[in-house]
């Protein structure tokens, strides 16, 4: 259950910044800058912070090798579903989706990687500690 609160938080969180919908931080941030700037400038510092919260996790878990065999694993899932004819590419708003979903489970993984390695091997990662 743990990793699937982190994955949801990272898909909201990437989704939160743009999607093919009109509900999102960049498109309402290029309406309303000029009325609402402080408010603009705020949700983007959350948004900033979320971001660099997930980054510096899957960085520091996975790296970037991982990051990108993770995301090569989904592309390749991806890729058998195009072969079989269960996906089809055409959509643009449905290829925006996949591309946030994708990168979604990259950093759900790496904020999760601990655990994911802990239940897979039974050891336990520990971060630097000063004493």
């Amino acid at each position: 259950m743990g990793f699937v609160i982190r994955w949801l938080f990272a898909f909201v969180l990437l989704a939160a910044t743009y999607n093919p919908t009109s509900w999102n931080y960049v498109r309402w941030s290029l309406d309303n800058y000029q009325g609402q700037l402080a408010m603009v400038v705020l949700l983007g510092l959350v948004l900033v912070v979320g971001y660099i919260i997930y980054l510096r996790a899957t960085l520091r878990s996975i790296g970037a090798f991982g990051m990108a065999l993770v995301l090569a694993l989904v592309g390749a899932l991806l890729w058998v579903l195009y072969d079989y004819g269960l996906l089809d590419l055409n959509n643009r708003d449905l290829n925006l989706w996949l591309g946030i979903f994708a990168l979604s489970v990259v950093l759900g993984i790496g904020l999760s990687w601990s655990l994911i390695r802990r239940k897979l091997t039974g050891q336990v990662d520990m971060d630097d500690v000063e004493d």
